[in-house]
């Protein structure tokens, strides 16, 4: 990942420096960073043509089920396992907002306690949903069994390797901070793995409603 192995600047002080229309955030200090992040945000409209068209072939086949589990058999019975990994994954949301405030005070100190607790929560997600999915199989609900679990696969383990993805990501950029300090590029690098973050809980809201309420419903 070229974004992560560039050189990293000198640390600054304070969280944003002063421009012509006033303070600047640290991570949009400079034009490196602005562009940066602005083409962040275009892979992001990118990954979410991707999620539509799971989402998309989710919802025209999750009837097709072979005569096999359907999605009441299977989130019907378990129903604390999805509600924990919502909360887990919904709370790494809100100290991953912490984590960006502490960022723009400056406190860097309580920012990787705060990323800290967001990939601690991020671990727990991966592992509810891994021990969610060996339950499923156990029940003979594999992803060959029908094209419901085919698609139900598809799309929530699709979800999870992005969450894993985030995992190391986030973590690698907790170690340039822990070794080179809050400054304009590990910033910019914060607040994009921020962003798909909150991208991934958003994600996950609409996994929640589309597939296991639906699903209990």
């Amino acid at each position: 990942m070229a974004v992560m192995m560039e050189e990293v600047l000198p640390k600054q002080a304070g969280p944003s420096r002063t421009g012509d229309n006033g303070p600047v955030r640290l991570e949009l200090s400079t034009a490196d960073g602005a562009t940066k992040i602005f083409g962040f945000w275009m892979f992001l409209v990118s990954d979410v043509l991707l999620f539509a068209s799971l989402f998309a072939t989710y919802v025209v086949i999750y009837t097709h089920t072979a005569d096999g589990p359907t999605a009441a058999h299977l989130f019907g019975h378990d129903t604390a396992g999805f509600l924990a990994e919502t909360l887990a994954l919904l709370t790494s949301s809100f100290t991953c907002g912490l984590a960006t405030w502490e960022m723009h005070q400056g406190r860097a100190g309580r920012l990787k306690m705060w990323m800290g607790i967001t990939i601690l929560l991020g671990l727990v997600f991966l592992g509810l949903e891994i021990t969610e999915f060996r339950d499923f199989v156990g029940q003979g609900a594999t992803m060959q069994a029908s094209a419901f679990l085919s698609g139900f696969y598809t799309l929530v383990g699709t979800h999870g390797a992005h969450v894993t993805m985030g995992v190391l990501w986030m973590s690698l950029i907790l170690y340039q901070l822990a070794r080179f300090g809050l400054n304009a590029v590990t910033a910019r690098k914060f607040f994009i793995v921020g962003l798909y973050w909150h991208f991934l809980d958003i994600v996950w809201v609409l996994i929640f409603t589309v597939v296991y309420l639906t699903g209990v419903m």
